[in-house]
């Protein structure tokens, strides 16, 4: 295997002087913002609901302005610590600047309270009026959520906890992993070079992989564990101050979906784990192996294992998105050309990859780890697409630039599906063919199929936490094999090793419940494209069109002006049946491959 020095992206670093120049410029920008909270303070705190349209847009655009200095501050401290997790200078800077945050913040907080206490009449007359188009789903949203909002006191200290709360335990576990070395074959690597081991041909390399790993993880699994613990507790004492009944029910509200949505996806998916079954014997026969063990699942075959360099990935995504829309061409070779991207996998860096869309007065970033895979230009792909729905959105202002995590994973996992259609209609070959469809139903499997067992992992830990109290290293090791072993039947072996496999992944520290948004994303991915498909060209401007509406309205009104109807039951079914058709067409070609 090349060396991932050999990549070209090692020195692909992303500048953050669009953000700030520096550390002082930073500091200078946050007392400006601190003076600037207290006078909008001065002047609308007890008025919100005495404001008549146009004094509360105006009260709204000064707010927004606010919103975007601290954000741009907060955005530059934690990307300049997340390459570098392990250095305590970045580490201070970015508690300094939480710390910042949180009081420039205190002085806002009377807003969303009085706009929530308003009587509903008087909100729905405000609603109604043309000048408050510009931020009027972000007060629709608010003023639905007014049962689960506190007292302004109370918001101010539950505002103030978090900073020594959650948002410290989330650090703590980004700089453990960070800092972690983990031994493979006498090299001490950071976990996500290890983590890219599991995707090589050498079945040894795999299973010394998989081993490195669980020795690593099992000398953190006190400290991890705690972690989890802390998270759970601080997630049930607020959710029981705010009134809300199930563990799920604030990312929902979030998310702008209902449980009853959410209940009939898992249903869905968790229906269908025979395509996982299917898949996984076909790959195992695919393969020559007697058994599949869960080191095996991301065995590559064939065309999959090829070496691709930074430039080379750079090319085929660039190409995909141009020859999709010429516009989203563009907007991704800025990142290339304005370096928003940090690649380099390196030692103290944030494991995994995001597109941060900091602000609208900026521009997104994002952070990869590329090691010269071929699954690394598909994340590349994926964060390319988020970066690209960033950027388009932030015409819509702080209040609606953002979207909902059900929506958005959308533009990332289309990004990753027109990289893949690129590459399939490149390969001549069946052999080939096979070989990248392969790796294109992992991925769907990774993304749909194990995404949602690790939703039914986060239900039993969390409730366990609230009815039974504290977990032990056994009881998440438990809960995570038994919500693992029904997705892998037969068909892939759980060895005892991946029971410590739950203490690494940060989404379920970072944010409870994210994870079903990725099978939300990747079975509304598979119906856009079906759209596309059917519609040819014309729909690449409707799909622009959604990425820049951002979140300005609910999901399903969004994507119901492309003929999608999230609230059709029958909806999560297309999804996996389209799964379904990629299982069979791999089966053919397997067919002609290899003869049963």
């Amino acid at each position: 295997m090349a060396d991932t020095a050999q990549t070209g992206a090692e020195h692909i670093r992303w500048n953050l002087a669009d953000l700030h120049p520096d550390t002082k410029a930073l500091d200078a920008d946050l007392v400006e913002a601190e003076t600037e909270a207290k006078a909008f303070a001065d002047a609308y705190h007890g008025r919100i609901a005495s404001l008549d349209a146009f004094e509360l847009s105006t009260a709204l655009e000064t707010l927004s302005g606010l919103h975007d200095r601290v954000g741009k501050a907060y955005t530059y401290a934690y990307l300049n610590w997340s390459t570098a997790t392990e250095d305590a200078g970045r580490g201070a800077l970015l508690q300094r600047v939480r710390e910042a945050y949180t009081r420039i913040g205190q002085h806002l907080i009377f807003f969303e309270v009085e706009w929530a206490g308003l009587e509903e009449t008087a909100a729905e007359s405000l609603l109604a009026s043309a000048d408050l188009v510009p931020y009027r789903h972000y007060l629709e949203v608010t003023f639905k959520a007014r049962k689960y909002i506190l007292s302004e006191p109370e918001e101010k200290v539950m505002a103030e906890k978090a900073v020594t709360g959650w948002s410290a335990w989330n650090r703590f576990f980004d700089e453990t992993l960070g800092a972690a070395r983990f031994t493979f074959r006498d090299e001490s690597l950071p976990l996500q070079q290890v983590l890219s081991k599991l995707h090589e041909s050498d079945r040894t390399v795999r299973k010394d992989a998989q081993e490195s790993i669980t020795e690593g993880l099992s000398e953190l699994q006190r400290p991890l564990a705690y972690v989890f613990n802390t998270i759970l507790a601080d997630k049930a004492s607020t959710d029981r101050l705010r009134g809300y009944e199930h563990w799920l029910d604030s990312r929902n509200e979030s998310n702008e979906i209902t449980r009853e949505s959410v209940d009939a996806l898992i249903e869905s998916v968790t229906g269908r784990y025979d395509l996982v079954h299917r898949f996984y014997d076909m790959k195992r026969r695919l393969l020559g192996l007697d058994k599949m063990y869960d080191y095996d699942r991301y065995t590559p075959l064939g065309e999959t294992q090829q070496f691709v360099t930074w430039n080379e990935a750079r090319e085929t995504v660039l190409d995909a998105y141009g020859d999709f829309l010429p516009e989203m061409g563009d907007i991704a070779g800025k990142f290339f050309e304005h370096k928003w991207i940090d690649a380099p996998p390196e030692a103290g860096k944030r494991g995994g990859a995001f597109s941060h869309g900091a602000v609208p007065s900026a521009h997104p970033y994002i952070l990869l780890n590329y090691t010269g895979k071929v699954r690394d230009v598909q994340t590349l792909a994926h964060e390319l697409g988020h970066g690209i729905h960033q950027y388009l959105s932030r015409d819509q202002g702080v209040f609606h630039a953002d979207t909902p995590l059900t929506t958005a994973e959308t533009a990332s996992v289309f990004g990753e599906m027109l990289v893949f259609q690129r590459l399939l209609g490149q390969l001549e070959t069946p052999a080939d063919r096979l070989a990248l469809l392969i790796e294109k139903i992992d991925d769907s499997m990774a993304t749909v199929f194990r995404q949602v067992t690790m939703n039914r992992f986060e239900e039993r830990i969390h409730t366990h936490r609230r009815e039974k109290g504290e977990l032990s290293v056994d009881d998440f090791g438990r809960h995570w094999m038994e919500t693992q072993r029904p997705l892998y039947g037969d068909c892939v072996v759980l060895t005892d090793n991946y029971r410590r496999w739950w203490s690494y992944i940060p989404h379920f520290v970072h944010t409870p419940g994210y994870v079903y948004a990725y099978a939300f994303g990747e079975m509304l991915v598979l119906a856009l494209y079906a759209r596309y498909q059917a519609e040819g060209p014309a729909f690449a401007d409707k799909y622009r069109d959604l990425l820049a509406a951002g979140g300005s309205d609910w999901p399903h009104e969004l994507v119901g002006k492309l003929g999608i109807d999230l609230n059709d039951p029958g909806f999560w079914n297309q999804g996996l049946d389209a799964i379904g058709v990629l299982i069979e067409e791999a089966e053919e070609l397997a067919g002609t491959i290899r003869p049963a």
